[in-house]
């Protein structure tokens, strides 16, 4: 199980490579410091051969995402976000995408 994570704009900043063994919790991390008027937070994820797929969004505290075994967190001060995934599969591995938004 191999996720990688890419930043969608300079804005944001992740890990630019994660890895897990099945089963094993993984926390991708999200660092968005200049976010000045954002209101929401969004994760997607892009598998090989796949469209993109929109995973959540949040404008802060935490929101459980049963679809995932995951939740995703958003700090209050909104610098940073992270999508928690509690029970990776192989299936999982993708790369995954923050982005802020209105």
């Amino acid at each position: 199980f191999s996720p990688s994570v890419d930043a969608v704009r300079a804005q944001e900043q992740q890990e630019q490579f994660l890895e897990s063994t099945e089963g094993t919790g993984i926390n991708i991390t999200c660092s968005h410091p200049k976010n000045v008027g954002i209101e929401y937070i969004h994760f997607y994820r892009h598998q090989p051969g796949r469209a993109p797929e929109f995973l959540a969004l949040t404008a802060r505290g935490s929101k459980d995402m049963p679809a995932i075994a995951g939740q995703l967190r958003v700090s209050a001060d909104r610098r940073w976000s992270a999508l928690w995934l509690g029970r990776p599969r192989r299936g999982d591995a993708a790369v995954y995408y923050c982005a802020l938004g209105a």
